[in-house]
């Protein structure tokens, strides 16, 4: 495809930078230091790069399992966690690490009532403040479940980016839904019990599957782009996030794939862990929900679904932002939509005091 004449330079200096160079991606990390570290659990503060003491609550980031914590900070100018530290957060971050064929035993209850707690806590120590949670996917869920779990962790408001909770209304799961079912489940449970879990090399292609069109179609558009930079090392810094899947333990995998993807479990409000049964009511700071309008793992309908299961909580804010799974949370866009969505609710919520009922998107 032609450029331009006006663009032929720029398409020359990417290529070359590209090829020649460390590549067009800026992937070099927030500064950050470790406050607290246990089995599955490290949690760091990302460091100031002024003198400014920090003016927010303090917010903890929340990534889901298997995939890197390196979602809230994709690459420079395109990082949530930096974009937070400048709005005067004090910003954290829980990470799992790598998980191993030993580590299959874990469940989602290790998460759910030990890592995020102990995780919550250590901020809320650290500053003195009670946090304000971000979390994305699955690290939302399990974030919101914590929460419910404990009423009395120190956590005042909890934001969700494209966290289902209806997997009826995600396309994916409807069409493998009845191969799930046969044998009441046990095609899924032998493998996962056969691999120990869900390997890396599985995930990746699991997330790859969601955005298929845009991986087929790559190679033109980056032809059709080679004068835009700042696309092209978007495109890098996605391609580096997902190379670096980790797997998902073999018994968090089997309550994934038997509660939420088989029994649906999570669209009545109440899941049980551990002969526990842990109900969403009983959440009763305020949740923001976004959705990503182009997102097909995490339908803007499954996400927004969890309204109807928050009846305790203060007030539930339903917003719908472009962009598809990871997209929404991180993309070139969502700077200005999904960013400026959760600033809002993170400062509305600051302070105590809620707004009642539920807030869908502005017609």
């Amino acid at each position: 495809m032609r450029c331009p004449p006006h663009q032929l330079g720029d398409a020359a200096a990417n290529v070359y930078d590209s090829i020649v160079g460390d590549g067009l991606a800026d992937l070099r990390p927030t500064p950050r230091q470790i406050i607290a570290e246990a089995p599955q659990r490290t949690v760091y503060r990302y460091l100031r790069t002024d003198e400014r003491p920090a003016s927010e609550l303090p917010t903890l980031l929340v990534p889901p399992l298997a995939a890197p914590a390196e979602c809230f900070d994709l690459r420079r100018g395109c990082s949530l966690a930096a974009h937070l530290l400048a709005e005067g957060h004090a910003t954290y971050l829980v990470e799992y690490g790598s998980i191993a064929f030993g580590d299959r035993g874990l469940g989602l209850e290790h998460w759910v009532d030990e890592v995020l707690p102990s995780a919550i806590q250590n901020v809320a120590d650290d500053t003195g403040q009670p946090v304000q949670i971000v979390g994305w996917c699955l690290g939302g869920i399990m974030a919101l479940l914590a929460v419910a779990a404990r009423r009395d962790l120190p956590v005042r408001s909890i934001a969700l980016v494209g966290s289902p909770f209806d997997f009826r209304r995600v396309p994916i799961a409807k069409a493998f839904l009845p191969l799930a079912q046969v044998g009441d489940g046990a095609v899924g449970t032998a493998v996962y019990k056969t691999l120990g879990g869900a390997p890396a090399p599985l995930v990746r292609r699991v997330f790859q599957m969601t955005s298929w069109d845009k991986w087929v179609t790559k190679p033109a558009a980056v032809a059709a782009n080679l004068h835009d930079r700042d696309m092209l090392a978007q495109m890098g810094a996605v391609d580096h996030f997902m190379g670096n899947m980790v797997g998902y333990p073999g018994r968090s995998m089997a309550q994934l794939y038997h509660l939420f993807f088989r029994n649906n479990d999570l669209a009545d409000g109440h899941i049980t862990l551990s002969d526990r049964e842990i109900r969403l009511a009983d959440v009763q700071q305020p949740v923001l929900a976004v959705a990503g309008a182009g997102d097909v793992l995490a339908p803007v309908a499954a996400v927004h679904a969890v309204a109807d299961l928050l009846t305790g909580s203060s007030e539930v804010r339903l917003r719908t932002a472009p962009g598809g799974h990871l997209g929404v949370l991180t993309g070139r866009s969502a700077v200005s939509s999904t960013w400026v969505e959760l600033d809002r609710f993170l400062r509305d919520h600051g302070e105590a005091g809620t707004l009642p009922g539920v807030v869908r998107d502005a017609a």
